[in-house]
């Protein structure tokens, strides 16, 4: 090989970015692919928040309705979808600390990190495949929610961002999922341990029920836990100011929905990455 060669490869070699956007993307399509080829447990993750949303708002509406702010539309259904949505947000990247738990007890984690590619694109092509499916099972909610008699009250552009928000609490989410998936050894304790963060979180919140019918004790913790706030945000979005707590802006619910995304990525994905480093098979 001729220097001129060994000078025309090097001009042409990836950047360390360039590279390591091109390996998220390959990892990317892969497990997109293996979604789809999962059917069962495709149809079954779609399923779940739609139940959740169905036994709801029939099962529990008609008492529930009573003790709900005059939002925007008046009744339980317009309340319900936005929570469930924010809801979803969370369910949805339990999937990520699923995927990963599997792919490192198989060994997939393993041989990925004995190939020569970005470490990053390991996790960041999991997170961003969960990411897609969950934005298309989120609109899927969105379009069932509209046959049970959901309306938004805004405009379309206040709507896609209510849905924009929600992903990118989701995505944020899936950080906290990678860290689990990767922290957690034991295969039955996946489970416990996912539901154990996701369960307390989104039934103590304003995802169902207005956080001014809980104790004292309890409301304190609802009113200002991620979720709440995103569900604030989100129906502030989809139904307009009369929709939130009193005192509350649509700004400002937005606005700190988009901070505790902010602060949960900067926390979990240095600890994700932590945990990537120290798994092994």
């Amino acid at each position: 090989m001729t220097t001129a060669d060994v000078a025309s490869r090097r001009t042409v070699a990836p950047r360390p970015f360039g590279r390591a956007l091109a390996h998220t993307g390959v990892l990317t399509r892969r497990n997109l692919l293996a979604n789809v080829r999962l059917r069962d447990v495709l149809l079954l993750s779609a399923i779940q928040p739609i139940i959740f949303m169905v036994m709801f708002l029939y099962v529990f509406g008609g008492a529930i309705e009573t003790a709900l702010p005059p939002a925007a539309g008046g009744s339980y259904v317009n309340w319900l979808i936005p929570g469930i949505l924010a809801q979803f947000a969370v369910f949805g990247a339990s999937t990520t600390a699923y995927g990963l738990h599997n792919d490192r007890i198989s060994g997939v984690i393993d041989r990925f990190r004995s190939l020569p590619m970005a470490r990053s694109a390991v996790l960041a092509g999991r997170t961003l495949a969960d990411l897609t499916r969950s934005g298309v099972i989120l609109l899927l909610q969105l379009g069932v929610g509209i046959l049970l008699g959901f309306r938004w009250q805004t405009g379309s552009l206040a709507v896609l961002a209510g849905i924009s928000l929600a992903l990118a609490f989701g995505y944020a989410c899936s950080w906290v999922m990678a860290t689990l998936g990767l922290a957690v050894r034991n295969t039955e304790a996946i489970q416990a341990a996912v539901y154990s963060v996701v369960f307390p979180f989104t039934l103590v919140s304003s995802v169902f029920l207005p956080t001014q019918t809980m104790p004292g004790w309890l409301q304190a913790f609802a009113e200002h836990q991620p979720i709440t706030v995103v569900a604030n945000a989100l129906r502030g979005l989809m139904l307009g100011p009369e929709a939130l707590p009193p005192g509350s802006s649509v700004a400002g619910q937005a606005l700190l929905a988009i901070a505790w995304t902010a602060a949960i990525v900067a926390v979990f994905v240095p600890l994700a990455v932590r945990a990537y480093r120290r798994s092994v098979s």
